[in-house]
C-alpha cells in the first residue's frame, strides 16, 4: 500500500471514525461490508468513504465491498496503532486522572507511563499504579525514559512553559487539554482538545433545535 502525499485535515480526521466502527462490526462477526452500508452507519456517503479510502490505497472490490478484518488492519496500520507510544500526563486534576484511569489507551498503541503535578497533596498519589511525581521531575523523566507523547492537562496561566519544557526535551507530539492555542517549533504536532469550544457548539445546537 502505497501512501499519498498531502493528505487533507479533513480526511485524517475521519479516520478513527472508520476504525471505531470497523471495530463494532468485527466485534458483531461481519466479514463484509459495501461502501453503501459502511456509509448509512457512519452518515457518510458511499463516494465519501471511497474517496477518503483511495488517498491511502486501493481497497475494495466492485460487487463485494470491503473485506472488514482486511480494512480494519489497514487503517490500523495507516494510523499508527500498530506502534506503542509512551506518553506523560502534565496535571493530576480532573482530566488528568480521567485520562489516566482510561484503560483503553493502550488498545490504541498509546501507554501512560508518567503523571506529574505541582500540588503536594496530589504527589505520591497512585493511579493505576502510576505514582504522581513532582512536575519538576518530567523534564528528566522524559530525558531518561523515550517518550513519545506529552499531554497537557494543567491550566491555561501554566500551558505554555510546560510545553515548552516538553519540546525542549524532544517531544514531538502534545495533546492539549489546556483552553489555550499553543505555539510549537514547526516540527511538533499539537492534537487541540477543547472541551468549552465542544460544549458550546452542543449549546448552539440545542439552541437553533428551540427556535
Amino acid at each position: 500500500m502505497e501512501k499519498k502525499k498531502n493528505i487533507s485535515m479533513a480526511v485524517i480526521k475521519r479516520l478513527p471514525k472508520y476504525y471505531r466502527y470497523l471495530s463494532d462490526l468485527l466485534k458483531n462477526d461481519v466479514d463484509r461490508i459495501s461502501s453503501k452500508e459502511l456509509g448509512e452507519k457512519i452518515g457518510f456517503t458511499a463516494s465519501q468513504i471511497r474517496q477518503d479510502l483511495n488517498c491511502f490505497g486501493d481497497f475494495g472490490q466492485q460487487g463485494y465491498g470491503y473485506n472488514v478484518r482486511e480494512l480494519h488492519a489497514q487503517i490500523s496500520n495507516i494510523l499508527g496503532i500498530h506502534k506503542k507510544y509512551k506518553s506523560i500526563i502534565v496535571g493530576a486534576g480532573n482530566i488528568g486522572q480521567a485520562l489516566a484511569n482510561y484503560s483503553n489507551f493502550r488498545d490504541l498503541g498509546v501507554e501512560a507511563v508518567g503523571i506529574f503535578d505541582a500540588n503536594p497533596k496530589l504527589i505520591g498519589m497512585k493511579i493505576r499504579d502510576i505514582e504522581i511525581r513532582d512536575i519538576d521531575e518530567f523534564p528528566e523523566y522524559v530525558k531518561n525514559n523515550c517518550v513519545d507523547i506529552g499531554i497537557i492537562c494543567v491550566p491555561s496561566r501554566n500551558a505554555q512553559t510546560v510545553c515548552d519544557e516538553l519540546t525542549a526535551c524532544g517531544i514531538k507530539a502534545i495533546w492539549n487539554f489546556a483552553p489555550i492555542d499553543l505555539t510549537t517549533p514547526d516540527d511538533v504536532v499539537v492534537e487541540n482538545v477543547h472541551l468549552s469550544e465542544s460544549l458550546l457548539t452542543l449549546v448552539y445546537l440545542a439552541n437553533q433545535k428551540h427556535q
